[in-house]
């Protein structure tokens, strides 16, 4: 199977909160750079609801659900960028359909289709993938295809996905284990986000967010 994120035509771009000010930062390279346990205190993420998509806090996360087939939705915490970082984030899927991806996004830029993306499913496949404006997003694992990988538990209860973006390596990690690595510059800093993306069946992807987290990458 092979899915793709056609962003340039499907993408619901949520309104941004710009209240970076908002966002927890600790000085020092072993502290976070940002961090966010979607208590609702804060509300510094870009939410909105409408007939393709939605993303709300709810019940202590950030909850993304997509109505309508091949959509894609995220969000962004504020305008603050970031480059050779860290992310980490737990995900709980509660979709219907387990085609349905979700993961972190790094170094998007202008316009915003710019940028990396770190995808799994709850199928045990993944991806990590550069979009760039007027083409087709390009898959950097496994010749331009999904991937499939044991280590990612199949239909487990919830994911720690985490995602080094910087010195030109890209690397994708699902509760604590390296499941793939590639290397390309073409984008060295930009916005961190989240994103669910639904396959075929319509009101199926349901995705909730938790415990997100920014670190510095140590220098190379």
């Amino acid at each position: 199977m092979k899915k793709r994120f056609e962003i340039t035509l499907v993408v619901l771009v949520l309104a941004v909160a710009a209240l970076a000010c908002n966002a927890v930062s600790l000085p020092g390279m072993n502290g976070p750079l940002m961090e966010d346990n979607f208590d609702g205190l804060r509300q510094n993420w870009g939410t909105g609801s409408d007939s393709n998509s939605s993303v709300e806090y709810e019940n202590g996360g950030l909850r993304f659900r997509v109505f309508v087939p091949r959509f894609y939705v995220w969000s962004n915490p504020g305008d603050s960028e970031y480059s050779n970082t860290h992310i980490e984030v737990t995900a709980r899927d509660n979709s219907s359909d387990s085609n349905t991806a979700f993961g972190i996004i790094c170094y998007q830029g202008e316009p915003d289709t710019n940028l990396y993306y770190f995808a799994i499913t709850s199928y045990g496949q993944y991806v990590i993938a550069r979009g760039e404006d007027g083409k087709d997003d390009f898959f950097l694992t496994n010749d331009n295809e999904w991937g499939d990988s044991e280590l990612i538990v199949q239909d487990a209860a919830s994911y720690r996905i985490g995602a080094d973006c910087g010195n030109g390596v890209l690397t994708l990690y699902v509760d604590g284990k390296q499941i793939d690595s590639v290397q390309d510059s073409t984008y060295s800093g930009g916005y961190v986000g989240l994103f669910t993306w639904s396959d075929k069946q319509e009101n199926a992807a349901d995705v909730t967010f938790d415990d997100f987290v920014i670190t510095r990458l140590p220098s190379p």
